[in-house]
C-alpha cells in the first residue's frame, strides 16, 4: 500500500486510521523529522502511525537490501507520543525480518552505545532533539559508529514512498531492561576525578535530565541541576546548546552558584553546550579548539575534523601547530562529519553545531553530548589550578559572526551557492582582490568558504533543511576587518538573484 500525501488524508476521519500517511519533506539530508500533530489538532499532520509502520518495514527493507545482519537497536525520547510511535516502528520493523532490542527511554547517543554494547549493526531512534512538542522523527543507521547520510535517506525515501517495503519472516522484539544503567555505567568507567569540580547541568527538561546529572556525579563532580524534570513542554526554553537563551540562563547559574563549568545539553543528549566559571558562553568551535589542544598534547601528529562554518584557529593556532595538529574542514551536518572522522582516521570532529565525535581510545566514533561534558571536565582535570577562564583566554582573539541565514528558494539555493564559489574563484583567478586582500584558499566541500592572506574568512553554503543561505565571517585581525569581509562576501551573494534578508546581522 503506497504511503499518502499529506494533503490526503484527515486526520479522525476514516482514511487517516485506515491509509498509511508520510510527507515526503520530512526525508531530510541525514535523519527523519516529521510534524506528528497534538491532540489540540492545528497544523496538519505528516505522518501517522501507519506511516510510522510503513518507515518501519521500509528501514527493514534496506537493511536487507544492503545484506546488513537484521539485528537493530530502537529507542525513544519522552515526548507523549514517542513510545506509540516507536511501537508502530518496532511493528514495521519486525514485519522486514528484523530482531529488534528496546532498550526503552533513551538519549541518542543511548541507542548508539546499544549498537555496541547489544552487538546490533544498525539502530532507529525515534527523536525530534529539541524541536518543539508535536514533532518526531527518527535517527537511523546500519554500519556503526555511521548514521544515514543522503545515498541511504534518499532511497529508504523510494522504498517508503514507492510502497516497496518487502515483508519477511524473523523479525523478533526483546526489551533490553536496565539499560540505561549499563549506558551511564559505561561512561563512568574511568578514573574519578582528583579535583573537586563544581558543575550545573541544565537539559531544559530534555530527555537528557535523566541522565547526565548522574553520570556527573558518578566521576566526582558537585552537580547542580538546572531545567532538569522532564517535560515536553520545554516550559523555560529551548533545550539546544545554540539557544542563545539557555546558554544566557545557564551563564546566570554559574555565576550565581560559583561554579566551574557550566554544561547546557541537547533535547536527545548529542551536543552539549559549554560557559566557562565567569559566565561566558564558549561556542562550540572555541571548545573543539580547547579540547583539540589538550588531546594533541597527548597524542602529538593528532588529526581532526571540523566543519566549514567552524573557526579557523584549528589551522593557525600556534599551539596545535606546534604539537602536529593536522585538521580537516568538511561538510556541515552531523552525518557528513561522523563519516569523514571514522574514514580519516581522526581522534575528533567537532562541529560548530556542538556535535563532537570521539574514535578511540576516547570514544567509539558517535557524538554523545555527556562525553564532551566529561572531555571537559578532563581538560580542567590536567590544568590544575586554571580555571576554564584562563583556558579559554589562553587561546589567540577572533572577531566572528552568528550562523546569520538569508532566505532563498530550495529549487535554487545550492545553485546560488555555486555560482558564488565560481566567483570566488574567477577573483583568485585574476588576482582581484577581496576587500583588499589576496584571496589565499577556498573551501569547495560544502558551498565556499574563501579565505584571505590575513586569516580572515567567509562562508556561504545552502543550509541542508531550511530555505536558507547560511554565512559566517571570522577574523584574527579586528571588527572592523571582521564587517569589511562580510560587507565584501554579501556584495557577490547579492550579484545573485533570489536572495532575501538576513535573520540575523553584524
Amino acid at each position: 500500500m503506497f504511503p499518502k500525501p499529506a494533503d490526503a488524508l484527515r486526520p479522525k476521519s476514516f482514511e487517516f486510521e485506515t491509509q498509511p500517511l508520510v510527507k515526503a519533506t520530512g526525508f531530510r539530508e541525514y535523519d527523519a523529522r516529521w510534524w506528528f500533530g497534538l491532540p489540540e489538532g492545528g497544523k496538519a499532520p505528516e505522518l501517522n502511525l501507519m506511516g510510522v509502520q510503513a518507515l518501519g518495514l521500509g528501514i527493514g527493507t534496506l537493511i536487507h537490501e544492503k545484506g546488513i545482519r537484521p539485528d537493530i537497536v530502537t529507542g525513544h525520547d519522552y515526548r507523549q507520543y514517542s513510545q506509540s510511535i516507536k511501537i508502530a516502528l518496532v511493528s514495521g520493523l519486525m514485519s522486514a525480518g528484523c530482531r529488534v532490542k528496546d532498550v526503552g527511554l533513551a538519549l541518542s547517543p543511548m541507542a548508539y552505545f546499544g549498537q555496541f554494547a547489544l552487538d546490533c549493526p544498525s539502530v532507529a531512534m525515534v527523536t525530534a532533539s529539541h524541536n518543539e512538542n508535536g514533532w518526531t522523527g527518527v535517527k537511523m543507521g546500519y554500519d556503526r559508529p555511521l548514521t544515514f547520510g543522503p545515498t541511504e535517506i534518499n532511497r529508504l525515501k523510494e522504498i517508503v514512498l514507492g510502497g516497496l517495503g518487502q515483508a519477511r519472516p524473523g523479525g523478533s522484539y526483546e526489551y533490553v531492561a536496565d539499560f540505561a544503567e549499563r549506558y551511564i555505567a559505561d561512561l563512568a568507567d574511568r578514573p574519578k576525578l582528583k579535583r573537586k569540580l563544581k558543575v550545573v547541568a541544565a537539559c531544559g527538561n530534555g530527555t537528557a535530565g535523566a541522565f547526565a546529572p548522574e553520570v556527573l556525579r558518578r566521576i566526582g563532580c558537585e552537580v547542580i541541576p538546572l531545567d532538569v524534570e522532564l517535560d515536553y513542554a520545554f516550559p523555560r526554553y529551548n533545550p539546544n546548546p545554540e539557544d542563545m537563551k539557555m546558554l544566557h540562563v545557564l551563564a546566570d547559574t554559574v555565576k550565581q552558584t560559583g561554579a566551574d563549568v557550566g554544561f547546557g545539553f541537547d533535547g536527545d543528549g548529542d551536543r552539549c553546550g559549554v560557559v566557562d566559571n565567569l559566565g561566558r558562553e564558549i561556542f562550540a568551535d572555541k571548545v573543539g579548539v580547547i579540547i583539540a589542544r589538550d588531546l594533541s598534547a597527548q597524542h602529538p601528529g593528532a588529526k581532526f575534523v571540523v566543519d566549514v562554518k567552524s573557526s579557523g584557529l584549528f589551522q593557525t593556532d600556534p599551539v596545535l601547530k606546534a604539537q602536529g595538529a593536522e585538521t580537516d574542514y568538511w561538510k556541515t551536518g552531523h552525518s557528513y562529519m561522523k563519516r569523514r572522522v571514522v574514514e580519516i582516521g581522526a581522534l575528533a570532529g567537532f562541529e560548530k553545531s556542538g556535535h563532537f565525535f570521539y574514535n578511540p581510545p576516547i570514544g567509539r566514533g558517535y557524538d554523545d553530548g555527556l562525553l564532551t561534558a566529561l572531555t571537559v571536565c578532563d581538560v580542567l582535570e590536567r590544568n590544575a589550578g586554571r580555571t576554564l577562564a584562563d583556558i579559554y583566554d589562553a587561546l589567540p582573539q577572533t572577531w566572528g559572526s552568528p550562523t546569520m541565514a538569508a532566505h532563498c528558494d530550495d529549487e535554487t539555493k545550492y545553485g546560488v551557492a555555486d555560482a558564488v564559489s565560481a566567483r570566488f574563484q574567477a577573483m583568485r583567478d585574476a588576482g582581484e582582490a577581496l576587500a583588499g586582500h589576496a584571496i589565499t584558499d577556498l573551501v569547495t566541500v560544502n558551498g565556499v568558504r574563501v579565505v584571505t592572506d590575513d586569516g580572515t574568512w567567509g562562508l556561504v553554503r545552502a543550509s541542508s533543511n531550511k530555505p536558507e543561505l547560511v554565512v559566517v565571517i571570522e577574523s584574527p585581525v579586528s571588527e572592523a576587518r571582521l564587517r569589511e569581509m562580510f560587507a565584501a562576501v554579501d556584495a557577490v551573494l547579492r550579484q545573485q538573484p533570489g536572495v532575501g534578508a538576513y535573520n540575523q546581522t553584524i
